[in-house]
């Protein structure tokens, strides 16, 4: 990958990323995921909230609908049944 010093956008950086030979692809995804480890608790704490404010807003326009603890816990049983 050659970079000229200009900053790359995502598009260009995975069209860099797809050049390379599979076993660099996977050494480069491996240390970005253990890259995400890295987080400080106020950026894990942002990225909760945000999920929450999602999810309320799935439930408010009634894309999800509310289920039970107790009804989650029947369907995981029946599954693994």
């Amino acid at each position: 990958m050659a970079f000229n010093g200009e900053n790359m956008g995502i598009n260009e950086i995975e069209v860099e990323i797809r050049k390379l030979p599979l076993t660099e692809r996977a050494t480069l995804a491996k240390w970005i995921v253990e890259s995400l480890d890295e987080l400080s608790g106020a950026e894990i704490d942002a990225l909760w909230a945000e999920e929450a404010e999602r999810r309320l807003v799935e439930l408010e326009q009634g894309i999800v609908t509310e289920i039970s603890g107790k009804e989650v816990l029947r369907r995981a049983r029946a599954a693994i049944s």
